[in-house]
C-alpha cells in the first residue's frame, strides 16, 4: 500500500503539519526527506531499513557516498540533498550564535560545536571568537592533528584573536575516542592560552570538549 492510501492522520507530511515535527518518529522524519520509496517499499519502510542498516542517524549522516549509495533507492541526488540539509542546520546554529549572548545560549553553543566537530576522525582544535556582547564573530578550525591529539600554538590563537578584534574566546576540540573527559594536557593548554590571551585583553570564557553524545565544559567543571 502506498503512503497516499494511508489514513491522512498517519501520513508523515500531514502528521507534521497537524502535530508538529517533534511528534514524528525518526523513520517518519527520514521518510519526508526521502520523499518516495522503492518498488515494494514505502518511503517509511525505506527509512526504517536505512536506520536499521546504519544503526543511527549519526552513522547515516556521516556515511561516505560509496556506503550511502549501496542502499537501493539512494543515489547521488539523495546524498547531495542530505549533505545540504546538514550544512543548513550548521549555518542556522551559527546565525543563532551571531545574534545572541552565548552565555544565554549555552545549549545552542554546544549543539553548534557538536555539529561541527563530532564527526571529525582526527582531533580538531577550534575557536569561537566573540565580540564584547559575547556574540560570535567567527568560528575557525585552528589546528588539526591525529586521532590522539592536535598540537596547539598559542601565538596562532593570539594572532587570530587580534585579527577578529575579539573581546572573548571559547576554545573547543573533539575527542575522536568519543569520551569527552578533559585530559591533563587539555587542562594545561587551557591555562597557558588563558594567560597569553590575558596579555592582549581577550577573555577566555570556556574550553569545550566534544565527544559522541556529550560536550564537556571546563568552565562548568571549575577547571578554567
Amino acid at each position: 500500500m502506498s503512503i497516499i492510501d494511508w489514513p491522512e492522520q498517519e501520513r508523515p507530511r500531514e502528521k507534521l503539519l497537524k502535530f508538529g515535527s517533534e511528534n514524528l518518529s525518526d523513520a517518519e522524519l527520514l521518510a519526508i526527506y526521502l520523499q518516495v520509496g522503492v518498488k515494494g517499499k514505502t518511503a517509511v519502510d525505506l527509512a526504517r531499513e536505512l536506520l536499521k542498516h546504519f544503526g543511527s542517524f549519526r552513522a547515516l549522516f556521516e556515511a561516505e557516498y560509496s556506503s550511502f549509495s549501496q542502499i537501493s533507492g539512494l543515489g547521488q541526488a539523495k546524498y547531495v540533498q542530505l549533505q545540504a540539509v546538514l550544512e543548513l542546520s550548521r549555518r542556522y546554529l551559527s546565525e543563532q550564535l551571531q545574534r545572541q549572548d552565548i552565555f544565554k545560549s549555552a545549549k545552542d553553543t554546544k549543539r553548534f560545536l557538536s555539529a561541527r566537530l563530532r564527526h571529525c576522525e582526527n582531533e580538531v582544535f577550534a575557536g569561537l571568537f566573540l565580540d564584547n556582547q559575547n556574540r560570535m564573530i567567527s568560528y575557525e578550525e585552528l589546528f588539526k592533528g591525529t586521532i590522539h591529539n592536535a598540537i596547539v600554538h598559542p601565538r596562532v590563537v593570539v594572532k587570530r584573536a587580534l585579527h577578529h578584534n575579539a573581546a572573548a574566546l571559547i576554545l573547543a576540540h573533539n575527542h575522536p575516542s568519543g569520551i569527552a573527559n578533559p585530559s591533563f594536557l587539555d587542562r594545561e593548554i587551557t591555562h597557558t592560552l588563558k594567560e597569553v590571551l590575558n596579555v592582549i585583553d581577550v577573555k577566555l570564557l570556556d574550553h569545550m570538549i566534544v565527544g559522541d553524545n556529550q560536550v564537556t565544559s571546563l568552565a562548568e567543571l571549575g577547571l578554567l
